[in-house]
């Protein structure tokens, strides 16, 4: 019954935004005659004039050909999902080979675990204490800095966004954010240093390009999508936000944003270096990828349980009681996790079906995904195009390593190590690598003024990316978490070292983060929220464990380590940014 509430309840929003999202569409075309009457220029006007200057100033300070930068972005993609990391399901073979030829991350950590802060991290260059995007639901300021615009007014690139954003919160049926709005006003950019944007999310909920354009063209398939966040079962085994969508795949979000992407890069002159993020929505729940798909590809009957998966629950109980109690906690029912996963999914529930089914449809939307890839990889080569290629994703999944799913305050490798892989143009003459020092998405944004020429600023915390192994001196990476639910209030903070994980929890929060007092009375009603003091943490030997199954935080034989590793830890972590930003919606 509570499952069936919450799916009727996202169809219901569904509507609304798309009420919301034709009212907006009227509201903006009152102004834009208005302001045509009266003869003054709109925001928007403003907003173009702007973003031409960048690139008229731009254009004026470049010398020499500069290299073409591709940023493709994937959400909740876990590091071994790619058959060159390891994955032995999901065919892989766009990216394992600019894998093979390029430079492949072994040790890249995101910032965050969760959406938001992670893409302000790739944006700005900054750790999110100090962009202060520490959450989702927290918006990254439009005055934020921004590697896009830092291109375009340095080097005169072309620039676009296309594909998932979420700089901004999604839960906003009002449409009051710029990101979920700027669609239906008839919008595509100019925005955050990009001239050119076309969004999408999920499916046909809220107001992007995407959803719009479903709408309006195929309003036939929109009852085929999982609603996010709901939990609800579904496909063979009821598995929680699995649906067997009927939609063509030529409809499906992922060939959209690659169309897309392919429309915009064959508009631009041939003489100007252009820099574009491709972001692809999936393999983010819901698992809903076209059903035709999936019945061609995988049978998910066939497939293994993950490596890390505890098989019965007498198992996982004895790991995750080792823990922090809000992992047990989860598991058994009595911690909803809202800032992770739809609160209505109890991960102790989930059946050994279950688990493969999601992971079947997972494994379905790499696959395509790399199809996608590998059509836009072609379009450049045919047109002779030369590019710096970079992948990654914002976040890892959980995918039923410990019995658990989606993601939230629990940094393993299953949430914290991603892909990375660049592919640096064959004009830079970099010889293929695989580098083994702990990287990050703090980094990436520094490598792309690398690549352009452009000297890195200030405002930067990271470095570029190293292209040799054994060719820098670094040896941690860090991992922040920060609850968005004030009623929540947990902090980690986690390092990773010479093959170490060591997790630091800060005493609880009741004054940080939202209050939402109407969602927390849907989401929150029931949970138990562990009471941290601040002794708490987390600490994994890899070399011994690589599983992360037997945590050494209170090991007497490793105390004088842990000491080392968390002081390490605070010395490197940057200060908060002051004052903290609010949070503005719950996601």
């Amino acid at each position: 019954m509570a499952y069936r509430l919450q799916k009727i309840m996202s169809r219901a929003l569904a509507r609304s935004f798309r009420q919301v999202y034709v009212a907006r569409q009227r509201q903006a075309a009152v102004r834009r005659g208005a302001a045509s009457l009266l003869g003054r220029p709109t925001a928007q006007d403003e907003r173009v004039r702007a973003s031409e200057a960048d690139l008229a100033a731009g254009r004026a300070k470049r010398n020499g050909q500069r290299r073409n930068i591709l940023l493709i972005t994937v959400d909740q993609q876990r590091y071994d999902a790619l058959g060159v990391n390891g994955g032995a399901v999901a065919r892989t073979p766009a990216i394992d080979a600019i894998a093979a030829t390029g430079i492949n991350y072994r040790r890249a950590h995101v910032q965050n675990v969760v959406c938001m802060p992670s893409r302000s991290t790739m944006i700005t260059g900054q750790h999110p204490l100090t962009h202060g995007v520490v959450t989702n639901g927290v918006a990254l300021p439009e005055d934020a800095p921004s590697v896009a615009k830092l291109l375009r007014r340095e080097a005169g690139y072309r620039t676009a966004l296309i594909g998932k954003a979420h700089f901004e919160p999604h839960l906003d049926p009002l449409l009051k954010f710029y990101e979920n709005r700027c669609a239906a006003e008839g919008w595509t950019g100019p925005w955050r240093g990009f001239e050119h944007v076309e969004l999408s999310t999920h499916g046909p909920m809220g107001g992007h390009h995407y959803a719009s354009w479903l709408w309006e063209q195929h309003p036939e398939v929109i009852g085929g999508f999982a609603g996010v966040l709901t939990g609800a079962g579904g496909g063979d085994t009821g598995g929680p936000e699995v649906a067997h969508n009927p939609i063509p795949r030529e409809l499906y979000h992922t060939d959209w944003v690659a169309d897309r992407t392919l429309a915009w890069l064959r508009s631009l002159p041939a003489d100007d270096p252009w820099f574009c993020w491709m972001s692809f929505p999936d393999p983010h729940h819901p698992f809903d990828p076209p059903f035709d798909e999936v019945r061609d590809r995988i049978d998910w009957r066939e497939l293994a349980l993950p490596d890390r998966y505890l098989g019965t629950a007498g198992a996982a109980e004895e790991i995750l009681s080792q823990r922090p109690r809000h992992w047990l906690d989860w598991y058994q029912g009595r911690f909803r996790n809202p800032e992770g996963g739809p609160v209505m999914f109890c991960p102790g529930r989930l059946t050994h079906d279950q688990v493969r089914e999601v992971n079947g449809m997972i494994h379905v939307e790499n696959e395509l995904i790399d199809d996608a890839c590998a059509r836009v990889f072609a379009d450049l080569r045919a047109r002779g195009l030369d590019a710096d290629i970079f992948y990654t994703s914002d976040h890892g999944e959980l995918q039923g390593d410990y019995g658990l799913m989606f993601k939230g305050p629990y940094h393993v490798e299953s949430l914290m190590r991603i892909p990375l892989v660049w592919r640096p143009a064959r004009s830079a003459g970099i010889a293929a690598a695989e580098i083994a020092e702990p990287v990050g998405h703090v980094d990436l944004a520094p490598t792309f003024c690398r690549v352009a020429g452009v000297d890195i600023p200030e405002w930067m915390q990271g470095d570029a990316l190293p292209t040799a192994a054994g060719g820098s001196d670094r040896r941690r990476v860090l991992t922040t978490f920060d609850s968005q639910f004030a009623a929540i209030g947990m902090h980690l903070r986690t390092i990773y070292r010479d093959g170490w994980i060591c997790t630091a929890y800060l005493p609880r929060t009741r004054n940080a983060g939202g209050r939402f007092r109407m969602y927390w009375a849907l989401w929150g009603t029931g949970t138990q929220v562990p009471d941290y003091d601040g002794s708490e943490g987390e600490l994994y030997n890899l070399a011994d464990d690589p599983r992360q199954w037997v945590n050494r935080w209170s090991d007497p034989s490793c105390r004088a380590w842990r000491d080392e590793l968390v002081a390490d830890l605070f010395e490197h972590l940057p200060p908060a940014r002051e004052p903290a930003l609010p949070v503005a919606a719950p996601t």
